[in-house]
């Protein structure tokens, strides 16, 4: 979702203002930034119980630090202000101003501890600093104090990866740098990056949620975990992600993506989301895989193959496990 706040910042920044984005009248701008009939019209529409809301990529990870920090705490106050109308439907994930590391853990302690936010959302680089980058450590520290956990979703590569891939296609081009395949490399390679700087060791209960099915990672581990040797690390590196990565489908309905996300992690370690607005209505050409709306959503999971134990915990149970104990906190705050 975007909030005006954020909007406002882009535009100041210089952001491209397009419908992506939030900017103008075409049908995902204004889901973009709807926050009620319409948005809870689509969750009825795929059978979507509850929404875990944040803003959309990059957040303001794109923003000078004195932005970041301002837009941050206002979109959080204003996302509160969402979920408190309707928090059997709304739940969200904290924006979070990495571009001031030395205010990011302080931002996600006050959206956890004060507004009852259930983890946090980031966008894998800040700038020009990746997401191992020790500035950042602070920020996993509290994550891990709080027992939060942290999703990731990318964000466009950076201009040389850009122009030495993706170049000459016209339009084709900037859609395989992002949301056709760009964006999963891009963040798929900072979690290696975390896992082979240090960031799980020296915080090894912090939890990362992964959407897009492990942003092609898992698809590697029987490869690439020979590195873990090499990097001496604690673990082998199909136990990173078995002990510290939640794996989400980000509305690819596809059931391939599906079996192979469970052999890696297990249902144990899997959570169910869409990617809305990205994924609603969106068939080109009767493509399948990227549209959750009639009902899809859920019967997507329904359909599974799985026990009727593991898909519940899929869709809502493992989520619970993770996070349960903040929407606790929050009650007992509220009643105080």
């Amino acid at each position: 979702m975007v909030l005006p706040v954020l909007l406002d910042a882009w535009a100041k920044a210089g952001i491209p203002q397009i419908p992506q984005l939030g900017y103008g009248d075409e049908p995902i701008a204004q889901r973009l930034r709807d926050v009620g009939e319409r948005r809870l019209a689509d969750m009825d529409d795929q059978g979507l119980d509850v929404a875990v809301l944040s803003l959309a990529t990059p957040g303001v990870q794109n923003l000078p630090a004195a932005d970041a920090m301002s837009v941050a705490r206002e979109a959080n106050d204003a996302l509160a202000d969402v979920v408190n109308s309707n928090p059997e439907r709304f739940q969200a994930f904290a924006a979070i101003p990495t571009p001031a590391p030395e205010a990011a853990a302080a931002e996600l302690e006050r959206a956890v501890t004060q507004l009852g936010f259930r983890g946090a959302m980031l966008y894998g680089r800040t700038g020009d600093k990746l997401a191992d980058a020790p500035e950042f450590d602070d920020l996993y520290a509290t994550a891990e104090r709080l027992r939060v956990p942290l999703h990731f979703h990318p964000q466009t590569p950076v201009p040389a990866v850009l122009d030495a891939y993706y170049s000459g296609l016209g339009q084709v081009g900037m859609g395989l740098a992002t949301a056709g395949l760009g964006w999963y490399y891009d963040l798929g390679v900072q979690y290696v990056r975390m896992i082979f700087s240090g960031v799980f060791d020296r915080h090894p209960g912090l939890q990362v949620i992964a959407g897009h099915w492990g942003e092609v990672v898992l698809f590697y581990l029987d490869h690439t975990g020979i590195m873990a040797h090499n990097a001496k690390l604690d673990r082998p590196l199909a136990a990173y992600f078995r002990e510290n990565f939640w794996v989400a489908g980000s509305g690819t309905v596809s059931e391939r993506y599906l079996r192979w996300t469970a052999e890696v992690v297990g249902t144990e370690r899997m959570l169910y989301s869409t990617d809305y607005p990205y994924t609603f209505g969106t068939r080109p050409g009767g493509f399948p895989f990227l549209d959750t709306s009639g009902g899809i959503a859920r019967s997507f999971l329904e359909q599974a193959p799985f026990t009727e134990a593991e898909k519940a915990a899929i869709g809502s149970g493992n989520w619970e496990s993770l996070t349960g104990h903040l929407a606790a906190h929050r009650g007992h705050r509220q009643s105080t």
